[in-house]
């Protein structure tokens, strides 16, 4: 009997060192300000990679790296996929002064079904663009 436990054992192994399983660290996010106007509450469309195993919501926050002290906000929804629709996050668009161009991260916490925090991610990119 002993000498069939070691096989399956190997082969379990071999299995979880060839599927690693994705972790916060593989969490990535991508935006673009191509198509938002300024100075409105139109956010952007959202691609998502690497979201972690039992997320179920996702709490969404942006800010001017540029004047920090400034509250755009940002919002929490469901998660369902790894795109988030243009529009689906409510907040206070980017609208730096004229002639100024200002950098802006949004970042993402992905949510497991308690509120606790799973992983996060961020994304930073000038506007306008």
């Amino acid at each position: 009997m002993r000498t069939a436990f070691w096989p399956w054992l190997a082969a379990l192994a071999a299995l979880a060192l060839a599927a690693p399983a994705a972790s916060a660290a593989d969490f990535s996010l991508r935006f673009s300000w191509a198509g938002i106007p300024a100075c409105q509450t139109l956010s952007p469309a959202f691609e998502l990679a690497g979201v972690p195993a039992g997320s179920k919501r996702l709490r969404f926050e942006m800010k001017d790296l540029d004047v920090p002290g400034f509250r755009h906000g940002g919002s929490t929804i469901a998660y369902e996929r790894n795109s988030v629709r243009q529009g689906a996050i409510a907040y206070v668009g980017p609208c730096p002064p004229a002639g100024q161009r200002h950098r802006y991260r949004w970042t993402v916490e992905a949510l497991d079904p308690t509120g606790k925090v799973l992983g996060t991610a961020s994304a930073e990119a000038v506007f306008p663009p």
